[in-house]
This record gives C-alpha cells, structure tokens and sequence, in this order.
C-alpha cells in the first residue's frame, strides 16, 4: 500500500452499465472535478461482458434500458447482449471515460474518517492493496456476485457423465448440436437459452418446478421505426422512451390492482401462441400474481414458437436426483440428457461486497436504512444505485446520478464538505425489496432496510421518482449538511 494514496473527487465503484452512466453525469456537471473509476474485472460493461451464454439479450427495451442522454439506435427493441456491450463501451470510449477506468481492481473496504472528511478506499490489484481517498463514494457494482452463480443443492450430481453448466459461466467450445439438453430452471436465462439452443440443433427440455409469466414482444417497436422516419434521432428516441415508460408502468399497476384480470389476459394470449390443446395451466399458470415476480419477455414469441415446432418440451416436476444418463423427477418420471444446464438464478451480494467503516464502527447493512433507496442512514457521501425490479435498471440508474449531481452541486453553492442521512428510530422498518424471486427471498437478511414513508420508502415506480429525485428538494430533515 503507498503511503501518500492518489486523491479524487468522486470515486466511482463498477464499469458497467451504471457506472458509466454516473461517470457521465459526473463530468457534463462538474468538468472540473476529479473522479476514478475501480473495476473489479479486465474489461467493462459489466453483466453485458460477464453473460456469454447463447441468445443473451436484455429482458428490458432498448428504448428504456438505454441511456436518457444517448438514443439507442439499434434495429431491436429487445436487443442480444453484444449490441448492448458495444452501446456502453461506445458511450464510454465517446466521452473519454474510458480512460478513467482502472481495471483488476476488486474494492474490498471502504473507511471514512470524519477527521479527514474523506474516504480511504482499498482495493486489491494484482495481489497488492491500492489506497485511493475520496470526498465522495458512489457504489454503481449492481446487487450479485459476478464470480459464482447460484445452484441448489442436487442430489446426486457427482453421478451424471456429462457435462453440467450454469450459465453464468458458460463454455465458449460447448457444442450442442443433435445433444439432449435440460435446462433447470423457469426466469429469464432459460427462457432466453431454450429458444436460442434449439436454433443450434439441440433438442432442449425445459424443467421447471414453477411457472413463471412468459409474454411475447415485437422484437422491434413499431413506434419507434416510424418515429424515426420522421423525426431527429433524439426526439424520436425520447418519445419512444415515453411511451414505453408509460406503458410498463400501466401493466404493473393493473397487475397489482387487478391481478385475476391480468392473469386472465396473459392466459388469453399463451392460448393464441401454443399449439391447440396445450397444458397451459400446468406450464405456464405461476402460484403468485402478475409482477410479484419480473415478467420474462421473449421477442416475436420465441419459446412459444419453439415448443410449436416439436423442438422444445417443458416439464415441470422437481428434481429427486441426478443420474449417470439425466435427472429422476420426483414424479417417477426420468429425462434422459447428454447435457444439463442449471438456470437456477444468481446469488445477491450488496455493494458488490465491500465493507463500509465509519470512524472505525463497521456498518452493518441490515440494521442500515435506505435513504430515497440511494444513501444509507448514518454514512457520509455515499450514494449506490440498485435499479427497479419492474422496469428497466437504467431508469432508475440515471434519476439517481441526476440527483448525485444536484447534491454535490447543492453542496458546492452552500460550501459543505459532508452530506448524511440521519435515520429516524421512529421510522417503522420493511425488508428493501418487496419482491419474491428466490434470489431476493434468499438475501433479504443481508440488505439493508426500508422505512414507511418518504424519505425512506422505496417506490418501484418511475414516474412516481422522477419529480422527486429530478427536481424536489434536496433538503430534508433526515439529511445532514456539514462544513468542515
């Protein structure tokens, strides 16, 4: 570790699609200031880089996953991941943030000392600590673990002769063509892989031990292709933005308000895209409501269309043990695979795991609250971005470095130094995510907590935030401002 570390304004956590975003907001606010960004990998675009599995794609539109500030100019509203890879680097490289990018440099701690009022942060970079100190934190690593995905315990896995893969660390020589291939598993990565396997000559089983809702979207939108036949490229983005902002927003709250309704409706649609006869209430009839887990989006009924042409079965059953020659379901039944993939989601790691100590006390996240769901009670100049679960990540993304750089702009005119949310001990508290996947369910004890009411709460709801964290008040008795 240096003795003299190398000091920043603004130090940014994460190259990916939120930090480039903040690095951006950063720099078109306050030219001036300094700022770094620590990677923990040797490449950015974070989970568009991480993700290598066939048919990868966002499960979001373009229109609205894409920066507010840059149009998305691609042919698809649903896009594959290397065009999403190559939009955020390109925004990066087109404004010179990549050059403030330090790769291999895995932040472990973060320390800050009200003496100083400053951060020292350290990070591992090729088997040494690197010091950098900071006025100011800004965690934009995203919520899971990018090293190891997450299996369940299976039985019997030792017994299988092929080869079994989870998709987040997929192999770039696994051939599937004429292979029988399960995918475990019923979210968005199985229902992106089965469709784009069966393109590869696989014949593909999908086993799942629930249903999720699966609905089919124009992989291009409509509006948006005639918008920009007509209009600058800017306006028509923004306008395609609108409407598909306005739109997701609809579906969700009609799904909580009405959802026997919504589900009746999704239902009418699976009849229309599945063959004649098909068991939609076993495969496709989830336990819970519309929305209370993320709807899976599959472009121009891919899946749909899969299963129509004999080339994808689902299955849902549970798993009693792995065999040398497939799975033995708890039914009876067997399925016979040359290869098994396991879909079974991700495992939660907050603030991409770093330990936050302020004036030598360790916080600890779960006794924390969630300040407007970007700063944590009781830690000074610290903001995160985690996205929304019922819209696209980036929304949320740019209305928090939006309100980052009102802050530090509120900051600079009145002269303070030091910014924290004080949390109030009358404040009732609710776990951070009302959300049920298993990937949230198995993290809540680790997340910390949401209060009742503003400036506390967390709302899933864009247009709900974009006044608040755009243009209201920055201001508030929960937030301490400082001179030193």
């Amino acid at each position: 570790m240096t003795s003299s570390p190398e000091h920043v304004d603004v130090l940014i956590v994460g190259a990916g699609l939120s930090g480039i975003d903040a690095a951006y907001h950063l720099q078109r606010a306050f030219p001036w200031r300094t700022y770094v960004i620590l990677e923990m990998r040797e490449a950015s675009g974070g989970t568009w880089d991480l993700f290598r599995y066939p048919g990868i794609r966002s499960d979001s539109d373009m229109f609205t996953l894409g920066y507010r500030f840059r149009p998305w100019l691609g042919d698809k509203a649903i896009a594959d991941g290397d065009s999403i890879l190559r939009y955020v680097r390109d925004t990066a490289a087109d404004n010179g943030i990549d050059k403030a990018i330090r790769y291999r440099h895995k932040v472990i701690r973060a320390e800050w000392s009200s003496a100083d009022n400053r951060w020292t942060v350290i990070a591992e970079h090729d088997g040494e600590e690197v010091a950098v100190t900071a006025n100011f934190l800004f965690s934009c690593s995203g919520y899971y673990r990018y090293d190891q995905g997450y299996t369940p315990d299976f039985a019997g896995t030792e017994r299988f002769r092929g080869p079994i893969v989870h998709p987040q660390h997929w192999p770039s020589d696994l051939d599937v063509a004429g292979k029988r291939v399960v995918i475990v598993g019923s979210g968005a990565t199985a229902v992106t892989l089965g469709p784009a396997l069966a393109a590869q000559g696989a014949h593909i089983t999908m086993l799942q031990r629930s249903p999720s809702y699966i609905i089919s979207m124009p992989a291009r939108d409509a509006f948006a292709d005639r918008a920009r036949r007509f209009l600058p490229a800017r306006l028509a983005y923004t306008l395609a933005r609108a409407k598909n902002v306005g739109l997701s927003t609809l579906m969700y709250q009609v799904s909580q308000r009405y959802p026997k309704r919504m589900r009746s409706w999704i239902h009418g649609l699976q009849t229309r895209w599945l063959p004649p006869g098909y068991d939609i209430d076993t495969h496709f009839n989830p336990r819970y409501n519309p929305w209370d887990q993320r709807l899976c989006l599959v472009p121009n009924g891919d899946l749909f269309r899969a299963i129509r042409q004999g080339k994808l079965d689902m299955v849902t059953d549970h798993i009693d043990t792995f065999t040398e020659t497939g799975l033995h379901l708890t039914s009876g039944r067997d399925l016979q695979a040359d290869i098994i993939i396991t879909a079974t989601g991700l495992n939660l790691i907050p603030f991409g795991g770093i330990d936050l100590i302020v004036d030598g006390r360790k916080i600890a996240l779960p006794e924390a609250m969630a300040y407007k769901a970007m700063m944590l009670s009781d830690v000074p100049n610290y903001a995160f971005i985690i996205g929304y679960t019922n819209a696209s990540w980036t929304l949320k993304a740019d209305l928090v470095c939006e309100y980052v750089t009102r802050l530090l702009r509120h900051m600079d005119t009145h002269g303070y130094t030091k910014a924290t949310p004080i949390r109030d001990p009358s404040v009732p508290t609710a776990p951070f995510l009302d959300f049920e996947p298993g990937y949230v369910l198995r993290a809540l004890a680790t997340l910390p907590k949401q209060g009742n009411r503003a400036p506390w709460k967390l709302h899933m709801n864009y247009l709900r935030d974009l006044p608040a964290l755009r243009y209201g008040r920055l201001t508030d008795p929960a937030m301490r401002f400082e001179r030193t």
